[in-house]
């Protein structure tokens, strides 16, 4: 099993280093397999919220190839969705997650956001039920470009948020990352609302792995790391998380001293 290459904590946050993306994603795998299988010993009822986007793909593809969890046993969620794109759009979260996880594991339940709902405040009510039934044993990040986590953008990101699930709107550099990973034509196809999950709710995870590879991501690391733990840069919150881990790879820790 690959290892980490450099490892060590900033405030309360733990970060591994790697030497490649496809090593930490497989290390990564390894972690999240043996505590699921752990949880799922400990209770009859284990909830997972996932993460979307590039720095999940290979992740994901590991930990589903290891097998030997029992996923009839978790209840999955998600962290974000476009406000207004149906669930068979190529670009939604949903079709993503029920593509690469869903129709490969059969869980107990995957409790989806619906972001073509007609009422979208009665939708946040609705998830935010969910989310107040069942705690979260694990909750999956990336890191977008601009510090996101999830849809909380710098703009609307806030520590002390009340609510467990919002609508916001997106900002210039989280959309046109969007159009990056190639799910958008441009940046006018790229909707300007969003629900996300909020930062307090991530926090409420017994457990969180962050993944943040690829040297696009090296200044947002940096600044996470190095900088102020501040709505500017919203990831800096994992520093006050001791049950998070920030996975790196050589790329995106590049710029850290």
């Amino acid at each position: 099993m690959p290892a980490a290459t450099k490892s060590f904590r900033v405030d309360d946050l733990l970060v591994q280093i790697y030497n490649s993306e496809v090593e930490m994603a497989q290390d990564v795998a390894e972690i999240a397999h043996e505590y699921l299988q752990h949880q799922i010993e400990q209770q009859n009822t284990v909830a997972v919220l996932l993460a979307t986007g590039n720095s999940q793909l290979k992740f994901l593809d590991g930990l589903i190839a290891l097998g030997g969890i029992d996923w009839s046993n978790i209840i999955l969620f998600h962290l974000d969705e476009y406000l207004g794109i149906n669930a068979d759009h190529p670009a939604s979260f949903q079709y993503f997650l029920r593509e690469r996880v869903e129709k490969q594991v059969f869980p107990q339940r995957f409790n989806y956001i619906a972001g073509d709902a007609l009422e979208p405040i009665v939708e946040c009510d609705r998830y935010t039920k969910l989310l107040e039934a069942q705690p979260i044993d694990l909750c999956l990040l990336g890191v977008g470009e601009n510090g996101h986590l999830a849809f909380n953008d710098p703009a609307v990101a806030n520590f002390k948020d009340t609510a467990k699930i919002k609508l916001v709107k997106l900002d210039q550099i989280n959309r046109q990352q969007q159009v990056k990973t190639g799910y958008f034509a441009n940046l006018e196809a790229v909707p300007q609302y969003a629900f996300t999950v909020t930062i307090p709710m991530i926090c409420t995870a017994k457990k969180i792995i962050c993944l943040a590879p690829d040297t696009r991501k090296s200044k947002i690391v940096k600044e996470i790391l190095q900088g102020y733990i501040t709505t500017n840069y919203p990831a800096s919150i994992l520093r006050k998380q001791p049950q998070a881990t920030l996975f790196l790879d050589v790329n995106s820790a590049s710029l850290l001293t």
